[in-house]
């Protein structure tokens, strides 16, 4: 209380005072001057104590501000989808807060399927709202690690294998975050592609993969969203955690890309104290320092960067440039966030956010079979949907680890199409499996019972029995937010779907031919029934809105648009890394043997054909691509190229394709992919509209890493730009020179 009466009397000190006056105002209060002149002066009056408290946390997620000074504290928030509820402040208990519900978001591989830029923008404003209104200096995301496998527990929460559709959508994401006066805390910083022994594995992979696969979208986070922090992730690179991690945070992000933000560290990420202090950590948080245990409270003070940090300078044995480097970037984070008198306000679970994350569902959406156009439902004509699945009931915001969220509501399927259906069109509904009956997640309960006594065989021959005398059949399954699953803290086992759905559907597709698999997951799954379901939609999680965006598609009341931001294997083997048998490695290392060729890069270089291809999703309309054609047939070094192709809509609805453009090196000196994603553009048409699409690209797209050079390479010679509708489905090439 008295740190809350001293901050708000430096407020009212300053609102009185009229800087054009005789009386002199502390540079660091003084908003007209730079912020590099307010950190100066502010850390100018700081005590060794007052820095060395900055440094580390004094709660799960706060540290401590200077309260002589009027400098917050800075409080932090787990993201990246919604705003997490509060926990208590010694304890990971949740607080009991009645007032820390949020909107959920959809998770950003579903953000990712938009492929549009614009949502992503509309995505960071939206839920940087939600965190200013809550008061977060920080939002702990977004996440651009890789989809190295389809087995990573977290991939839900990133944004697919490519790196460049990565690095497109993650820079709108931060600008609209931060719009808010909220920092981006970009994670995790890197490699961190697995959660088998996370906190332990020593990942080895050469710099071209390190340089264009793995960092390409930090490093647009860093240059073009311009993010206020990063933080460090769980694994080691060169046998050295990447919390503190010499050539990581010192020699990449801070020397060559620049970054002037602050560095975090994952909870319980830091280990070493002169580590922390001279390889690139500002921030410590989570700890579990030497002979502490896994949430051992009040232990703040014996953190790697508190005491033992502070004993050191005391002592001598280091001095304090280390620790006015970190404070200077946390000043800096200060005043952009809590000491910004135009921050907006904010706003929770609003109309408009509502609003958008139906918005974000809706195009993230990907329809990936429709045999004889079995979808859209035309409800007019449809008297009975029978409705399968555990996933059409149970609550998604809840559980997957850190990401986990107390959603003010959450619209299941079922509701949504009842909803949507209204009382013309009876739905029934039928369990058909048991997942997992849970319904609670880091002290949060959905309040849903879900309990079944009934067996797999009495559950499936429910189903059958209500899906027979049904117009149509809703089958939503897929993964859920449980351990094993799509989840933090440990990865799946397998590619093929859980508690026997496979069964399920197969018996299902038997008895009612307008089968419709909805798949809910963050992560590709096989598909052994894919001959026998005419139609297939990838739904995501979805968020708050999740029912009323599948219901939308569904009815035809929204024409798809999503398309997959990573490659649907046949097959687990048909994945490169698992091919070259080092997932999840052993002894503590693991070898990304695959290098560059992650995801349809593999697939190309192997010949291999995917169940669904990278950048594949279909439409209720259809769309015909005209003659690719460039402004150049040659160009110089510092030239640029421009690739234009019309698209018609030739279908008898409106609709949206997503243009993308690939480009191929015929010829180099080292191996590279058949091709790689280098452009793309959403593009909505009316029925029978049609328009030109043009992609620029310059020198950079046409480069590789050359680790002997450590530079980026475009090497003069031919290339061949491919344009079409997935990376499988090239439309049309057009060939051209660099000098």
């Amino acid at each position: 209380m008295i740190k809350i009466i001293k901050t708000i009397a430096v407020v009212l000190l300053l609102g009185s005072l009229n800087l054009s006056a005789q009386v002199k105002v502390p540079v660091y209060l003084d908003d007209t001057k730079s912020i590099q002149e307010r950190v100066e002066d502010a850390l100018s009056r700081m005590t060794v104590e007052e820095k060395v408290g900055m440094v580390h946390a004094q709660s799960k997620f706060s540290s401590a501000g200077v309260p002589r000074l009027g400098i917050p504290e800075i409080w932090m928030s787990d993201g990246p989808h919604g705003v997490r509820p509060e926990v208590l402040w010694d304890e990971w208990s949740q607080a009991g807060w009645t007032n820390d519900s949020c909107f959920a978001f959809p998770a950003l591989t579903c953000l990712a399927a938009t492929w549009n830029k614009d949502i992503s923008l509309l995505y960071g404003k939206s839920v940087g709202e939600e965190a200013r209104f809550r008061n977060k200096t920080v939002l702990l995301g977004p996440g651009v690690n890789i989809y190295r496998t389809p087995l990573n527990g977290r991939n839900f929460e990133y944004m697919g294998e490519d790196p460049y559709l990565s690095s497109k959508m993650v820079v709108p994401y931060i600008k609209g975050v931060q719009s808010n006066g909220v920092a981006t805390c970009v994670k995790h910083f890197a490699l961190n592609n697995q959660e088998v022994d996370r906190d332990k594995v020593n990942v080895n992979v050469d710099d071209r993969a390190l340089y264009e696969i793995y960092l390409p979208a930090f490093k647009a986070a860093v240059q073009e969203g311009g993010t206020w922090a990063i933080m460090g992730s769980y694994n080691l690179y060169k046998n050295e955690q990447c919390c503190h991690n010499q050539y990581l945070l010192n020699d990449i992000l801070r020397k060559e890309w620049g970054f002037e933000g602050v560095v975090i560290s994952d909870w319980g990420g830091a280990h070493n104290t002169l580590q922390s202090i001279s390889n690139g950590l500002d921030m410590e948080y989570g700890t579990w320092a030497p002979g502490m245990a896994w949430g051992k409270t009040n232990n703040y003070d014996n953190y790697f960067l508190a005491k033992p940090y502070l004993a050191m300078i005391k002592s001598g044995e280091i001095g304090t440039k280390e620790l006015d480097e970190k404070v200077r970037r946390i000043l800096r984070l200060e005043f952009l966030t809590n000491m910004n008198k135009n921050r907006p306000f904010g706003a929770m679970v609003s109309e408009d956010h509502v609003l958008a994350g139906r918005k974000i569902a809706e195009e993230g959406i990907v329809l990936l079979q429709n045999k004889n156009n079995v979808l859209p439902i035309d409800l007019s004509k449809t008297k009975r949907i029978a409705v399968i699945g555990e996933n059409a009931i149970k609550m998604m915001t809840v559980g997957g680890g850190s990401s986990s969220l107390k959603a003010k509501y959450e619209v299941s399927p079922l509701d949504g199409l009842k909803k949507r259906a209204g009382a013309q069109t009876e739905i029934i509904y039928a369990r058909g499996y048991v997942g997992d009956a849970s319904s609670e997640a880091d002290g949060y309960s959905t309040g849903q019972d879900l309990k079944e006594t009934r067996s797999a065989d009495e559950l499936i021959a429910e189903a059958c029995n209500v899906a027979k005398n049904a117009d149509y059949v809703i089958f939503v399954g897929g993964l859920n937010k449980s351990e094993h699953q799509d989840s933090e803290g440990a990865d799946r086992l397998g590619l093929g779907l859980p508690y026997s759905q496979d069964k399920l559907i197969s018996e299902l597709a038997k008895v009612n031919k307008n089968l419709v698999v909805v798949s809910i997951s963050g992560n590709a799954v096989a598909m052994p029934w894919v001959n026998e379901v005419p139609a297939i939609i990838q739904g995501w999680f979805l968020g708050s809105e999740a029912g009323n965006a599948i219901a939308a598609v569904l009815v035809g009341d929204v024409n798809p648009s999503g398309k997959l931001p990573f490659t649907f294997p046949v097959k687990l083997e048909d994945n490169g890394a698992i091919a070259l048998g080092e997932y999840p490695g052993s002894n503590g290392q693991v070898t990304y043997n695959e290098g560059i060729f992650v995801g349809y890069r593999w697939n190309e270089k192997q010949k291999i054909k995917p169940l669904f291809s990278f950048g594949y999703g279909l439409s209720y309309t259809t769309f015909e691509y005209g003659k690719v054609t460039s402004d150049k047939k040659e160009i110089a070094d510092s030239d640029k190229i421009t690739f234009t192709v019309s698209i018609k809509n030739t279908g008898a609805r409106e609709g949206s394709e997503i243009v993308q453009l690939y480009i191929s090196d015929l010829k180099s000196s080292l191996p590279r992919p058949v091709k790689e994603l280098k452009g793309f553009e959403k593009v909505s048409l009316k029925a029978g509209e049609e328009k030109a699409v043009s992609i620029t690209i310059d020198k950079a797209a046409l480069s590789y890493f050359d680790p002997d050079k450590h530079s980026w390479v475009a090497e003069p010679g031919d290339f061949e730009a491919s344009i079409g509708s997935s990376s499988s489905d090239i439309k049309g090439k057009v060939a051209f020179k660099l000098k």
